[in-house]
């Protein structure tokens, strides 16, 4: 099947699946659970994709894998966990239990079920799995997607990308962004605590009061974006909570402060981190008190990958979004942990509205299921037209026993079946993959590594002179002729 076979036959799917989806979401909506419990809404998610029986993973999360047993696959991202607020929607199918998915979460389980529910009736089947993750703990540490991403399991599926799609209430609807680079902020709680000395608050002098020093700290923290971080580069220092003392006219014994440190770019979290201890430690001594530091390292950046991105935008216009390339906030998302394992692409479909998200009042339209369900879409579709499983999938078989002849454990369908020099391909087409994608950017220009991938046998650099007559098969010009459409 053709890639745009394929794609028709997948969005016909999608269109018989929404009426379902669209109840999945809204019973899903009604039974929220937060992070960490998520065991009703895993089994309804596994059950509506069709494996009830589906293995846990991070606790209460689920793999659940359709299409081919064997070889790679491409991931595709649901949060599970629903977030501590009373809903102020007044729909009749809202949440009385005190929690909410005031993040659209039950948008995206329900979208990412209407996909997989589609991709199991695709005629012939898929030419590379989907592998739905449904992931706990997204809203709170530990996170799951961490977890996930360093499972063994996780990592026995062979994903060669990962997808996620995020509803965000900054964009009009119709509109998705899709940037690549740096799409998200890493993000790392602190808490500052100052110690003093008690005493009576009509005796100052006879104390250490570590409340002005606590409120000093605080305001110079700012200086840490203006004057310690390039202008150019996104960053951000906020303070959520402030604690000291029980009574007016005591003045307490300590102080303290939480806080988080956000950074869109890699090189200045390192920077932040030292800044805010430096200026804690030195602002309490000017207070004679002593201040201290604790940090919580949480996300790193999220990181969308160039030629993944690049691959999903002919797709998600063809679905008829406008999409934006430029996109980028400070919040943060630990989807980003999968960068660790695959490429990822974070997407964000427009939801319009006045509510934000984590807002009581946010309630996406039940539209949303269908835009999130085509941006899933797009994002596999990109996938695996760089993984090469459209065009020239019949060289599997050629590629799968030129594996078992070379005795790569693990590598059927993943070498370079016909002496090209192009490194290891996936299913003998498209995506290069290196153990050191160093080593592969050395390899005179001849191919550009799209994966970093597994540490599999590369084999860069220009094809042997007794090979250069075998250029004019015209199995090999396929293959060239996908090397090049995926640079």
């Amino acid at each position: 099947m053709t890639g745009a076979g394929l794609a028709a036959a997948l969005r016909a799917g999608l269109a018989r699946e929404l009426g379902e989806a669209v109840r999945l979401r809204r019973d899903l909506h009604a039974d929220p659970e937060l992070s960490g419990s998520e065991h009703r809404t895993a089994a309804r998610l596994a059950a509506a994709l069709g494996a009830a029986d589906a293995p846990p993973i991070a606790g209460t999360g689920r793999l659940v894998r359709i299409g081919p047993r064997r070889g790679p696959c491409i991931a595709v991202r649901a949060e599970l966990d629903a977030l501590p607020v009373p809903e102020q929607t007044g729909v009749s199918w809202a949440s009385r239990t005190g929690a909410m998915h005031a993040c659209g979460h039950d948008v995206h389980m329900a979208a990412l079920a209407a996909l997989g529910r589609a991709a199991r009736r695709v005629p012939g089947g898929l030419p590379a799995a989907l592998l739905a993750v449904l992931q706990p703990r997204e809203e709170a540490v530990p996170s799951g997607a961490r977890d996930i991403a360093a499972a063994a399991t996780f990592a026995a599926q062979q994903p060669r990308a990962v997808i996620g799609v995020h509803l965000q209430h900054q964009l009009p609807a119709g509109m998705i962004a899709a940037p690549a680079g740096t799409v998200n902020a890493s993000s790392d709680d602190f808490e500052i605590r100052v110690d003093g000395a008690a005493g009576h608050a009509g005796y100052p002098h006879l104390a250490a009061d570590p409340v002005p020093a606590l409120c000093q700290a605080v305001l110079a923290l700012q200086q840490i974006v203006s004057r310690r971080t390039d202008p150019t580069h996104g960053a951000v220092v906020s303070v959520g909570t402030l604690a000291a003392g029980q009574a007016p006219n005591v003045i307490p014994p300590s102080a303290t402060a939480r806080g988080t440190l956000r950074a869109l770019d890699h090189g200045d979290r390192e920077t932040m981190r030292t800044a805010l201890r430096e200026i804690v430690q030195h602002a309490c001594l000017a207070y004679r008190c002593t201040g201290s530091v604790r940090i919580d390292e949480g996300e790193p950046a999220l990181v969308n990958d160039e030629a993944l991105a690049a691959a999903c935008w002919p797709w998600l216009r063809e679905a008829g979004f406008t999409v934006d390339t430029s996109f980028r906030s400070c919040g943060s998302d630990d989807f980003a942990f999968y960068a660790r394992s695959a490429p990822t692409l974070m997407m964000f479909v427009g939801s319009g509205g006045t509510a934000s998200l984590h807002h009581p009042g946010f309630l996406p339209h039940d539209d949303m299921v269908g835009q999130v369900a085509s941006a899933m879409l797009a994002g596999y579709l990109g996938a695996i037209s760089l993984l090469g499983s459209l065009p020239g999938a019949e060289q599997l078989p050629e590629a799968e026993a030129s594996a078992e002849r070379e005795g790569v454990p693990g590598a059927a369908g993943e070498l370079d079946p016909d002496g090209l020099g192009l490194g290891v391909l996936v299913h003998g087409v498209g995506a290069v993959l290196a153990a050191d994608p160093g080593q592969a950017r050395a390899a005179e220009g001849h191919v550009r590594p799209v994966y970093p991938g597994p540490a599999v046998a590369y084999r860069g650099g220009p094809p042997p002179a007794r090979e250069k007559a075998d250029a004019r098969r015209p199995d090999v010009r396929r293959q060239r002729a996908a090397l090049n459409r995926a640079q």
